[in-house]
């Protein structure tokens, strides 16, 4: 299953990166006008201009009517279409249709069959932009390195999606109170540190004055009653005793006489 799961993750990234790729080049080819927008130098018939491996941005939103003399334009050889050329526009041979000549900077001369006749037909586009040197990556994507580089890519993957099964086993598996989790045990232990509520704060030590006046309070009040009742009955008994000697005190009296 681990396997399925890993393979299903490497197919998924893989067609990311396509889709990515075809998303770009295509809005790539409808931003400049050309199936390839891009090329590079590869010779040196345009020197000091345009040198050895830098890469030309093609737009063929250029019109072939609208060239003129003196611009850069990329077109395929008029003899036999197998090669591609970047050359600047040397003359207008004719209007109707529009033909035009172009040559090396670099050259002596144009070349027949290559420079001219160039029509409609074997043009490409206008150079628009010039990255110098960035040519030298296509050298290292030639065969065999453009494998290797692709098995590096996929390899990265498998390693991507093999860590992240991992992980995903470790957080599934893993005590977040264990002791081994440092992290864990800080967090806990930075509990106490916390600064209390200032309102809770009075309001738990109120009531817990509160419960310990409730339970010292009730023997004092047990004390108190008691004595009260003792004072009471000795009220009492005192008031009693007036009495008794009020009664006997006239009996004594009437002795006597």
């Amino acid at each position: 299953m681990a396997k399925r799961s890993i393979s299903k993750g490497v197919v998924k990234d893989i067609i990311i990166v396509a889709v990515g790729v075809l998303v770009i080049w295509i809005g790539l080819q409808v931003a400049f006008g050309t199936q390839n927008p891009f090329y590079v130098v590869a010779s040196g018939s345009m020197i000091p201009v345009l040198e050895v491996y830098d890469v030309l941005i093609v737009s063929g939103h250029v019109d072939f009517e609208d060239i003129q003399i003196g611009d850069i334009i990329v077109f395929n050889r008029p003899s036999d279409h197998d090669r591609v050329i970047v050359h600047r526009v040397a003359s207008i041979m004719e209007e109707d249709p529009k033909t035009i000549r172009t040559k090396g900077d670099a050259n002596p001369a144009s070349i027949p069959g290559t420079d001219f006749p160039i029509t409609e037909e074997e043009y490409i586009g206008k150079v628009a932009y010039t990255i110098p040197q960035v040519g030298y990556v296509t050298q290292l994507l030639k065969p065999p390195t453009n494998y290797v580089i692709i098995a590096v890519v996929i390899g990265i993957m498998v390693v991507k999606q093999v860590i992240k099964k991992k992980n995903e086993k470790e957080l599934t598996f893993t005590d977040p109170l264990d002791s081994m989790n440092t992290e864990t045990i800080e967090e806990l232990s930075d509990i106490d540190k916390i600064v209390k509520d200032s309102e809770y704060s009075e309001h738990v030590e109120n009531s817990r004055d509160n419960e310990e006046l409730d339970d010292t309070d009730e023997p004092e009040n047990i004390t108190k009653t008691s004595e009260i009742d003792e004072k009471l009955q000795g009220i009492e008994d005192s008031i009693n005793n007036n009495e008794s000697e009020s009664k006997e005190s006239p009996k004594k009296k009437d002795k006597e006489y």
